[in-house]
Parts: C-alpha cells; structure tokens; sequence
C-alpha cells in the first residue's frame, strides 16, 4: 500500500467518521440536508463522486491525479450534477407514486413514506426504474461530454466556464462503449437495484447514498476498463 492509499483512506473515513462519533453534528447533517437539499447535494457529489473517480484512476493508472485530471472542474461538474439528481429524486419520488395511484393502488404515497413492506419495495422499484428509464441516460451522457471538455483543455480551471463545442464533443463519444456497457448494462444490472434501495431510505439520505453509488461505480468502470484492455479481450 503506497502513502498515498493511506492518505487517501484516511480522508474517507474522516469525511463520516465525525458524524457517526458527535451526535450535534449529526443532527445538523439532517437539517442540512433538508433545509439546504441542493447545496448538500452539490458538495456531497462533488466531493464523493470526484473521489470515486480518483479511485477509479489509481485502479486503472496507479495513480489518483493524473496530469490533467482537472480535480476542481471535475468537482464543480459533478456538484452541479449532484443538484440535478436531487431534483430528479424529488420529481420522480414524488410523481411515480401519484402514477401508480392513478393506476389503482390507493395510497401509494403513504406507503413510500411509512415502512418497508412489500408494496414499498414495489414502489421503490418502479421509481427507480423510471428514474433510470427517462434520466439516468441523460446524466451519463452529459457527463461524459463534461469529461471530454475537461480532458481536451487538460484540467485548466480558466476553461471550465466558456462554453464548449457540444456538437464536436458529442461526436467524439464512443458510442459502442456508451450504448454496449453504460447504458445497456450498468443501467438494468447496477442503477436500478441498487436506487431502489434508495428510495427505501429516508430523504435526507438519499442523495448521500446515491453519491457513494457514483464511488462504487467508479471502480466497476475502472475493473471493466482493466478488463477490456487485458491481451485476448481486444
């Protein structure tokens, strides 16, 4: 284990360890994350999201910054991505109960908010489902051009803000990795079962949940890279 890993440890343990040892602090992470749900989301992805890129580095490169990595531009990115995701769990959250109770099913939204039964788990997974259906694409692919941005002006925080070539960018996608993994596969066999676990939580754990899923996403990516590029994969 290199310095760097410890150090890297280290910090993501810090980040939860005061909450789990000072229930004041606790305390003001839920109201926080109720009073303040966007800006908790901004920096809860912008900080756990950027890290389980950097992981997904030190899988792939061995190293966590790679020149050009661009750590700030990547963070603003997914904190604004963060805030989109809030307000995708609140439409979502909040208007596949309503559908599935213009379908039948009487209180749909008593149920999301009472206990975990059978017909919450239901619940969760049709909203997890359409969230992934309709919004999940959509994020991943404006991610995927936020990268490309980021890389093509080699992590320079003065190029964050002018705006890019959208149509260039979207081009220089690769389609078949997008479509054949992301999409096809990370979408139905991870995003899905794992934000209807999600949505069994209570909301102001939400966001943070779904921001540690983006870590843990990172390193799938990053194993799946390894793979692809071993002799006898190509």
């Amino acid at each position: 284990m290199k310095r760097s890993d410890i150090i890297f440890i280290l910090v993501f343990v810090g980040l939860f360890l005061p909450f789990f040892l000072s229930h004041r602090l606790f305390e003001f992470f839920l109201w926080f994350s109720t009073e303040w749900a966007f800006t908790a989301s901004f920096i809860k992805f912008a900080v756990l999201a950027t890290l389980g890129e950097m992981l997904g580095n030190r899988i792939r490169t061995g190293i966590y910054l790679p020149a050009g990595f661009g750590l700030i531009p990547r963070a603003v990115v997914w904190g604004f991505l963060g805030m989109t995701v809030k307000a995708a769990f609140m439409i979502f959250g909040n208007g596949v109960p309503s559908i599935i109770e213009h379908l039948g099913m009487e209180n749909a939204s008593a149920v999301m908010a009472g206990p975990v039964t059978a017909p919450k788990i239901l619940l969760a997974f049709s909203i997890s489902f359409f969230l992934n259906i309709f919004y999940a694409p959509v994020l991943m692919i404006t991610h995927r051009v936020s990268d490309l941005h980021i890389a093509r002006a080699h992590g320079a925080k003065s190029k964050l803000f002018r705006m890019p070539g959208i149509a260039q960018l979207l081009s220089s996608v690769e389609w078949k990795s997008m479509w054949g993994f992301v999409l096809k596969k990370t979408i139905p066999f991870f995003w899905i079962p794992a934000q209807t676990v999600t949505f069994l939580l209570h909301p102001e754990f939400q966001v943070l949940f779904a921001a540690l899923l983006s870590t843990v996403l990172g390193i799938i990516l990053a194993f799946s890279s390894q793979t692809k590029n071993k002799p006898g994969n190509a």
